[in-house]
């Protein structure tokens, strides 16, 4: 199980993920990383809705961002500190349509709600922190395909996500093409870019500098607090368009403060208050942890390149991306549907990235024209052997 210790408090007090009655828990055993290290007893964390068929051909996996987790929708409650991140989304006559499909989300590998991660205890009964390997993309879609055979699920008739969300969702087609009939991928990259990467060294270094680091080392003491939010300013500032960022905040003051007297702008206040949400629910080691794992991330890599991968993949690719996203570009969900002669879905945003997030109705309208192109898995299993 994993714990995460609350923010700036002893360590004896925990937030148990677990506390939410719908969070369900499974135990894939030991799992071997592309590293070579091996974790002894891995944990997955999950939630459902819908029921599953007989034959187990209707499941979707929905795959979350960075600081997501398998929350997808409902409210703030026990063990669970925030509200679904896509609400509206899942339901009976939503676009994952509960009374058609059995949806599925994990709780990623090296993540802090409920799957095994850095702040999990490790065999010795200590959490891992600095001991807890190096993962991979890859290692975490391994560890949900354990997960989906435990729960006898061969084949998912689609695979969503947005993100790094959409890296696994990618990762998912690459790693077992037979297993997926269709694969959203929404505000996304088939791999990670230099951009990327180095806005990532930045947000780790400003954790790893933190003195309460410790090496990652810190779940007896006090959590790195500072170095958190200061890694969650500079992600959020990739996260909004410059252009909405100067709209909604401009120059202006916050408040009676006035700047040239030491007070803040109005978007420092902003930043200043997601940098406070997240470290009251977010575990700094799996940041780190997480935000290494996207830098590793490539589809082709070992197998021939991108565009190989995305043309041996059997079943419907759908790209979606946000017109105004500064972080995941445009012509990177080009570079995907491109391979395979489709048409990005464009998502019309103000809002930069985090796009995906908020525009809720254009990103239902993708979801249900995808799923109305997207063939029945027993069908792309047929095609593919025919092949």
């Amino acid at each position: 199980m994993s714990s995460i210790r609350r923010i700036g408090t002893p360590a004896v007090s925990v937030d148990d993920p677990f506390a939410n009655p719908a969070l369900q828990r499974r135990s894939v055993g030991a799992v071997t990383l592309e590293s070579g290290s091996v974790i002894p007893d891995t944990t997955v964390a999950f939630q459902t809705w819908g029921t599953l068929s007989a034959d187990a051909d209707n499941a979707i996996l929905v795959e979350h961002a960075l600081t997501g987790d398998a929350h997808v929708i409902g409210d703030i409650g026990p063990g669970q500190p925030t509200a679904g991140w896509w609400p509206d989304l899942i339901g009976p006559g939503k676009p994952l349509d509960t009374d058609r499909f059995f949806v599925l989300a994990p709780n990623v590998l090296g993540g802090c709600r409920g799957t095994t991660g850095p702040s999990s205890l490790a065999p010795d009964g200590r959490p891992w922190g600095s001991r807890f390997p190096r993962v991979s993309v890859r290692d975490q879609v391994a560890v949900e395909a354990a997960l989906a055979d435990l729960l006898g699920i061969t084949r998912w008739q689609f695979v969503l996500g947005g993100s790094m969300g959409g890296m696994r969702a990618l990762e998912w087609l690459a790693s077992y093409p037979d297993r997926c009939a269709g694969v959203l991928a929404i505000a996304t990259t088939p791999r990670a870019t230099a951009d990327q990467i180095a806005w990532g060294q930045a947000q780790i270094l400003a954790i790893t500098s933190d003195p309460h680091y410790r090496g990652g080392d810190y779940y007896d003491g006090v959590a790195p607090e500072a170095g958190l939010g200061i890694a969650r300013r500079i992600a959020h500032t990739t996260y909004r368009s410059a252009e909405e960022l100067d709209q909604r905040f401009g120059t202006r003051s916050q408040g009676e403060e006035d700047p040239l007297s030491g007070g803040r702008f109005a978007v420092e206040s902003y930043l200043d208050h997601q940098a406070g949400k997240l470290v009251r629910r977010f575990d700094a080691g799996s940041y780190v942890h997480l935000t290494r794992a996207m830098a590793t991330h490539d589809i082709g890599r070992g197998r021939g390149g991108v565009r190989a991968v995305l043309q041996r993949y059997p079943g419907a690719l759908h790209v979606a991306a946000v017109d105004s996203d500064r972080l995941f570009p445009l012509h990177l969900s080009n570079e995907i549907a491109d391979a395979v002669d489709e048409q990005v879905q464009v998502v019309r945003s103000d809002c930069g990235h985090d796009g995906f997030l908020i525009e809720t109705d254009q990103i239902d309208a993708i979801i249900r024209a995808s799923l109305a192109r997207t063939p029945s898995a027993s069908a792309v299993l047929s095609r593919r052997q025919v092949g």
